[in-house]
């Protein structure tokens, strides 16, 4: 048997290759049949030290509904300060990027951020810049779900015009906050940031700490509604219940988001027990 011929025709011959090049579009050669979020495939983006996002989208999933995270690394997760702060929001911008580049691998059909300070960041201005660079990458006709817009699409849908805010920020980050809602045209009768040490601890936050702070130093008779940034603190199981004692909304911002992105993707489908936002509108 004669031994098998591996050599080329010239020195400078290279074998062919069957591998697409890295930036060619894969073109499917079988029939498709995208069954999986018919109504919606929604890619959320969320900080790598965050479990608060994946934990309040578990409990609204809608029929014909699928949530696909990507998460972008948090280098500096330290927030004990306000230049700690600064650093943390500095870190990030240089990560979203990564996790955009990602998520729209599994073609979504629609993007929500499940990260909110940077929304806040800079008022009606910085957040239009923060979409603006998003679409850079995802381009202009994908639907996208910001927390800052969300929460102020939430006060419009009850109308609302005296807000008082629950964040886990800094006094740096709590200023974001309120300079947004006042830009939005709201009155800011007070904002109480928890001063958590870093974006990881967030999510154990007592709730004890959470409805006492509502309860004690947000709430009053000149109060329309709470609202809540900061996605890793989770609200949804403590916020409805505070909603019937107080009489008024009182948001969190992962619930927010969630309603924006459903209502935007055409699902319009109602929840009882999560909030009178879901329940409502």
């Amino acid at each position: 048997m004669e031994a098998a011929d591996y050599s080329f025709n010239s020195n400078n011959d290279q074998p062919p290759s069957t591998k697409p090049a890295m930036n060619d579009p894969a073109r499917p050669r079988k029939p498709q049949e995208p069954w999986i979020g018919l109504r919606g495939r929604i890619g959320v983006i969320i900080p790598s030290t965050n479990i608060g996002v994946e934990y309040d989208c578990q409990r609204i999933i809608p029929q014909g509904v699928s949530w696909h995270f990507a998460r972008f690394f948090v280098e500096q997760p330290d927030l004990s300060s306000d230049n700690l702060f600064l650093a943390f929001i500095d870190a990030i911008r240089k990560t979203i990027p990564d996790a955009i580049r990602d998520i729209m691998t599994c073609e979504p059909s629609y993007i929500m951020m499940g990260m909110s300070a940077e929304t806040f960041w800079g008022g009606l201005d910085g957040n239009k810049e923060f979409e603006a660079r998003l679409r850079e990458q995802i381009g202009p006709d994908m639907g996208l779900t910001s927390g800052a817009a969300a929460l102020r699409a939430a006060l419009d849908a009850f109308g609302t015009r005296r807000v008082a805010a629950l964040t886990p920020y800094q006094p740096v980050g709590d200023e974001q906050v309120r300079r947004f809602l006042q830009e939005s045209g709201y009155t800011v009768t007070n904002v109480v940031g928890l001063k958590c040490d870093t974006a990881t601890s967030i999510a154990h936050t007592p709730p004890r700490e959470v409805i006492d702070t509502v309860l004690n130093e947000l709430d009053g008779d000149g109060v329309d509604a709470i609202v809540q940034a900061g996605t890793n603190l989770s609200a949804i199981d403590i916020f409805p219940t505070l909603e019937k004692q107080l009489g008024k909304p009182v948001i969190p911002i992962n619930v927010a988001t969630i309603w924006h992105a459903l209502r935007a993707c055409g699902v319009n489908d109602r929840f009882q027990g999560k909030g009178w936002l879901l329940e409502r509108f």
